[in-house]
């Protein structure tokens, strides 16, 4: 299985942003596990502060993954434009949240994103993107 994640805004500072949210691991740390836990899948990723770049790598890689896992961070709650780019492209896409959004501030409570995904996961912590891996390949 060839899956993409894609981190959003202030997700590159992982390990060191508010750890008691998202905890002290690096989300590059993070990912090399997953890629040793998942050897036969391909496992790529993308991380962007900038909208813009996110619409572009959704709309280049869409079409020829076989799934995405999105955090798009803050522009869950904001970005129209990237739920325009999911429903515009033939790879299911699921939704991650580290921490449980709906126990934050009311506006993360709110997502653009969920309608036109396959499925959110929130809460985990890192963990939310294995789980992601899982439903994708339950779903294979």
């Amino acid at each position: 299985m060839n899956l993409l994640i894609i981190n959003g805004p202030n997700l590159n500072l992982l390990g060191k942003r508010e750890t008691s949210i998202y905890g002290s691991e690096a989300f590059e740390v993070y990912l090399n596990k997953l890629i040793k836990s998942y050897p036969e899948d391909v496992l790529s990723y993308f991380q962007s502060n900038s909208e813009g770049e996110i619409i572009d790598k959704i709309h280049n890689e869409g079409f020829s993954v076989d799934g995405i896992i999105l955090n798009a961070g803050a522009y869950t709650h904001t970005s129209l434009a990237i739920a325009d780019a999911i429903s515009a492209i033939k790879s299911p896409v699921i939704e991650v949240h580290i921490s449980n959004v709906h126990k934050r501030e009311q506006v993360r409570h709110k997502s653009f994103l969920s309608p036109v995904c396959r499925g959110v996961i929130a809460g985990f912590g890192l963990d939310s993107y294995r789980l992601a891996i899982e439903a994708f390949k339950l779903s294979e």
